[in-house]
């Protein structure tokens, strides 16, 4: 996929169709002059529904859909003959969708499984023909109930990455290059911050045909949980990871530091990110000889206790089956 056609955030106006009204038509034979009331109900309006689809990855299929509209009832005829109902629209989204009202910004719901239907506009009611308001004392009623109007609203679709693995870090940490050697995936990779400017997913293939999605998600920088950089636009979608990978590269000036700006940023975004399982991974060590490995992982076991590390060079292939191995342990206890 390419970064262009990522899109996890559309705004789209639904409306669900109008009740048909119902008919106030009198019975009406060769031999029988004045008969009954025989006014057949309205068919319902359409509804708009949402519907969750594990195959899509994106919202890039309603980015250039700006109206969906459910299809309005029939009429009631005669001879107690009933409009057909409205056609409902289905609108199938990745799993990890959001809908909020646009006006409010309240969230409405949120789609998690597959198949999982859940509706946004409900069709109007049909109206009721005559028929159904004959009593003794109003044999031929010559009114009908009209359909009841639309149901419309104005929609925010956010789309927050369901994946296993989300990685978090600085621009230029080394997130992309990860995971382009960890998956199939194919994300822009450079030498300047914010080469990613939309979250990339990949599949990474373990051991007897097994898998887990990783995310790589645009770099932190400080500040991000207030919108600076591409703050809330990114953020969101770490909240759906099972473990979160803190990227650091072995250059770093100070990885204790680094860690603790990430963390912070994450805590203030939303405290509850903090409670997810997570593993700080040192990367670019094919720039450290043995020695001056040896001396960082000394560092490293008295200033991360009780912290999960590990060390990879993505470039050289070091240490990333035993990160796998890992992962996949992690993922599954």
């Amino acid at each position: 996929m390419t970064e262009g056609n990522f899109v996890d955030y559309v705004k789209i106006y639904v409306s669900s169709g109008k009740g048909g009204k119902g008919s106030s038509h009198l019975h009406r034979e060769k031999f029988i002059e004045k008969g009954g009331p025989d006014g057949g109900d309205g068919g319902r309006g359409g509804h708009v529904y949402l519907k969750g689809n594990k195959s899509l990855w994106t919202l890039f299929h309603l980015k250039f859909i700006k109206h969906i509209r459910g299809g309005h009832g029939g009429d009631g005829g005669s001879s107690r003959s009933t409009g057909h109902d409205g056609e409902d629209k289905y609108i199938e989204v990745p799993l990890g969708t959001v809908v909020r009202d646009q006006e409010t910004g309240e969230i409405l719901f949120e789609i998690t499984e597959h198949d999982e239907v859940r509706i946004i506009a409900k069709g109007g009611k049909g109206g009721l023909g005559n028929w159904n308001f004959r009593s003794s004392t109003n044999q031929t009623p010559r009114y009908a109930q009209p359909g009841m109007p639309v149901e419309e609203v104005d929609v925010i679709l956010e789309l927050k990455v369901l994946a296993d693995v989300g990685l978090v870090g600085f621009p230029n940490a080394g997130k992309s290059t990860l995971l382009s050697v960890m998956t199939s995936a194919k994300p822009k990779i450079a030498d300047y911050p914010f080469t990613t400017l939309k979250p990339n997913l990949g599949i990474v293939a373990y051991r007897e045909f097994q898998s887990f999605v990783m995310a790589d998600i645009p770099g932190i920088i400080e500040g991000a949980a207030e919108g600076k950089g591409l703050g809330h636009y990114f953020l969101r979608h770490i909240e759906r990871n099972s473990i979160l990978l803190f990227l650091v590269p072995a250059d770093a000036a100070d990885i204790k530091k680094e860690y603790e700006i990430l963390l912070d940023e994450l805590r203030r975004y939303n405290p509850e990110m903090l409670d997810k399982d997570r593993i700080l991974v040192i990367s670019k060590c094919d720039m450290l000889d043995a020695e001056l490995q040896a001396e960082l992982e000394k560092q490293m076991k008295k200033e991360f206790k009780g912290v999960k590390y590990h060390f990879i060079s993505s470039v050289a292939q070091q240490g990333l089956q035993e990160l796998k191995d890992l992962l996949w342990k992690m993922l599954n206890t």
